[in-house]
């Protein structure tokens, strides 16, 4: 049976019924495949597992085991259709060959195809790649060469401007030179004038006097006609007009002396201004107008004409305070504008002046420096706009605006374009007082260095933020509830020499603000009197401040919340330790560098603070062990101390340490040249807390005992180095003194 194909359809038809040939080529493979050693006995189990299964469930593999079934899927059906022909739809012919070689051919051009897109892309993307990077590239070498053009231009405008710079310099040397020389000139010529003037009074009250001396009798009746005439001179410059006026009638010598040019210089007629009338301010400036430097007529109401026309013809008059002078209107200070040409100072608080007597400030007193325009209620912002104009006052460096609530912002905006050169300004009692008027002011005035806000309770901190562009001096300010600790910090980041700080009654200043302000090394004058969260000041740091003194510290002891200070490398004496000793709350003190004090201040300070846990007295070298015996006798709970720096500390003061203090974790001993071995032991011995020993420069202490006694600590330092001289002292404690080499 080789073959179907030339058998009757009635037999292929049998055969494919019941699939006989999956039978015998189920039957064949497991034979091929298995190779059993009776293959009779296993065709019968096979055929008795196919009957059980069915034929529809006869596969070529069927009798083969699972662990040698082949991995590749097959091809066909069967194999055996096509042996014994009985499949005639699958039988190879020319057509079946051509789509054959169509498909392969077209699956063959599909993957070369897509192996050359693939290829393609991936050579686009790479060109892609490269001209990012190439555009990168240019992008970068076009901000370097930028980067460099930049710079050198730079580097030429700065040589440019220092060019520019030095020949301005030069040109204001010349000018200044130049305007000198014109001043002198102009100065010669003046004194000339008034030397002419003071020989033709003196030559009149020598007339006057005359024979007065050829008597002796006439000098000696009076016991201060023994004084000096400098001393007598002395002595009736603090006397007023009045009593100068008797004076003069004691005897001729005091005659003689009252009518000397150098008291008429500074004449005060405030002081007896309920006395003062026209009649005798004309005599009197009549008398010594040549002389007259200084006038003060402050609350002087009987004035009028008269006494303001001999004003004008004082030529050298420099200082005119005209305060509450009622009499004093515009038509008064145009007067005195036409004489008084040198003026410096000007009061005219307290008047009825309007924009007019400004327009004349500006006009008639170029030279004028201090002005006090402060409760003058009669002149507008216009008025203020005139002290820029023409010549203008913009020398003025100091402004009283006090109790002027007229003025707006375009007000002070007309100040800041005419007078940019104010260093000292008041503001005082001028409730309309805001922010912007103060930014209008500093924004072109910025040499400002003292500023002083009574009773302005609109400002906030925005004011000290436009301050801050100024280098501030002094700074009060009074009755604020909206200034909080920024100020504080604004002045300590943008006024690092500020001297005079007043806040009082600013009661949104804290504790905080206080500590922003203790890097500021050169205050002299803080005042926060009636801020309310001050009392609860725990912490203060006044290091190397070096004005404060002991009644500052002693101050300081009445508040009850403090409980940290330290004031190294102050002044201040044992009489501030007492005052902090009687507080009784201090855990932390510091006081190292401190060359005034001595044991008996250690000793009355921790007699009254028994809860001491942080005591700093490095660097003063007039201590000895007795400090340190205190500091153990009354602080059992000490756990930071630091003497180093202390050269006549011995082992005695470490006994005292390691017997009383067993919970000290730091101890600093540098510099005590006389410590030995035997401090190391007690130390070991007493203080089973300690972590951190530091012993730099004790050259008593061997390295042996160091290693022996400080194995288990977390921190060691130590040297037996000499000490170095800036500790002060030599290797044998003798203090070194620094002699000055002679230029």
């Amino acid at each position: 049976m080789a073959s179907l194909r030339s058998a009757s359809p009635e037999l292929r038809a049998y055969f494919s019924r019941h699939n006989l040939l999956g039978v015998y080529e189920a039957l064949l493979c497991g034979v091929i495949v298995m190779r059993p050693e009776d293959p009779l006995t296993y065709l019968e189990e096979k055929l008795r597992e196919i009957m059980e299964k069915g034929l529809d469930a006869v596969l070529w593999y069927t009798c083969i085991d699972l662990s040698l079934h082949p991995k590749l899927k097959r091809i066909s059906e069967t194999y055996l259709n096509t042996v014994f022909g009985l499949g005639g739809e699958q039988r190879m012919t020319g057509e079946l060959c051509a789509k054959a070689w169509d498909f392969y051919r077209r699956n063959l051009m599909k993957l070369y195809f897509g192996g050359w897109i693939k290829y393609n892309r991936l050579k686009k993307n790479k060109r892609k790649k490269a001209k990012q990077k190439m555009a990168l590239a240019v992008v970068h070498y076009n901000v370097q060469m930028l980067r460099v053009i930049i710079q050198k231009w730079s580097t030429w405008v700065q040589i440019h401007k220092e060019k520019m710079t030095l020949a301005a310099k030069r040109l204001q040397q010349i000018f200044t030179t130049i305007y000198l020389n014109a001043v002198m000139k102009a100065w010669h010529a003046e004194a000339h004038s008034s030397l002419k003037t003071k020989a033709y009074f003196e030559s009149l009250a020598k007339e006057s006097q005359k024979g007065c001396f050829e008597s002796n009798d006439l000098t000696v009746g009076h016991k201060t006609s023994h004084l000096p005439v400098k001393a007598l001179l002395q002595v009736f410059r603090y006397v007023n007009l009045v009593d100068l006026a008797r004076c003069a009638q004691v005897s001729q010598t005091w005659m003689l002396l009252t009518q000397n040019s150098s008291l008429w210089s500074d004449i005060n007629f405030s002081s007896v201004k309920h006395k003062v009338q026209d009649q005798i301010v004309v005599n009197i400036l009549q008398k010594w107008r040549p002389y007259v430097l200084c006038l003060n007529l402050r609350g002087c109401y009987s004035l009028h004409w008269p006494s303001f026309k001999s004003i004008s013809e004082c030529k050298n008059l420099q200082d005119l305070n005209l305060s509450e002078c009622q009499g004093l209107n515009d038509e008064s200070m145009r007067l005195i504008s036409q004489g008084c040409r040198a003026l410096l100072y000007l009061n005219l608080s307290y008047t009825d002046i309007t924009n007019g007597t400004l327009r004349l400030l500006s006009s008639s007193f170029p030279n004028l420096q201090h002005l006090s325009l402060a409760h003058c209620r009669k002149f507008t912002d216009k008025g203020l706009l005139y002290l820029g104009s023409g010549k203008g006052c913009h020398k003025l460096i100091y402004l009283d605006l006090s109790g002027c609530n007229q003025i707006s912002v375009d007000g002070f905006r007309n100040i800041a374009n005419g007078c940019s050169g104010i260093q000292d300004l008041l503001i005082n009692n001028m409730p309309s007082l805001t922010d912007r008027c103060i930014q209008a002011l500093v924004e072109k005035c910025q040499q400002i260095m003292s500023v002083v806000f009574l009773d302005s309770p609109h400002l906030s901190d925005t004011t000290f933020k436009a301050l801050a562009e100024c280098k501030l001096v002094k700074v009060s300010i009074e009755g604020n509830n909206q200034i909080t600790d920024l100020s504080f910090k604004l002045m300590s980041k943008c006024c690092p020499y500020i001297r005079h700080i007043h806040m009082a009654d600013c009661q949104k200043i804290t504790d905080a603000g206080l500590q922003m302000i203790s890097p500021l090394k050169h205050i002299l004058v803080l005042n926060v009197a009636d801020c309310i969260r001050c009392h609860e000041l725990t912490y203060l740091t006044l290091r190397h401040c070096e004005n404060v003194t002991d009644a500052g510290i002693e101050a300081l002891g009445n508040m009850s919340s403090l409980i940290s200070i330290d004031i190294s490398g102050t002044s201040i004496s044992d009489m501030s330790l007492r005052a902090l000793g009687h507080h009784g709350k201090i855990k932390e003190l510091s006081v190292s560098e401190c060359k005034n004090i001595s044991d008996t201040g250690i000793q009355e300070f921790c007699k009254g603070t028994k809860s001491l846990e942080y005591c700093h007295v490095s660097y003063c070298p007039q201590l000895t062990d007795e400090a340190v015996k205190a500091m153990a006798f009354h602080c059992h709970t000490l756990t930071s101390v630091n003497i180093a720096g202390c050269p006549k500390m011995t082992d005695t003061c470490i006994q005292y340490l390691a017997a009383a203090c067993h919970y000290l974790h730091f101890l600093d001993v540098s510099g005590c040249i006389h410590l030995t071995d035997k401090a190391l032991k007690c130390l070991w011995k007493g203080c089973k807390q300690l972590q951190i020993l530091k012993m730099l420069y004790c050259r008593n202490i061997t390295k042996q005992a160091v290693l022996k006694y400080t194995a288990k600590l977390e921190k060691q330092e130590h040297s037996d180095a000499d000490p170095p001289s800036w500790l002060g002292y030599d290797r044998d404690g003798n203090i070194l003194t620094f002699t000055s080499v002679p230029e």
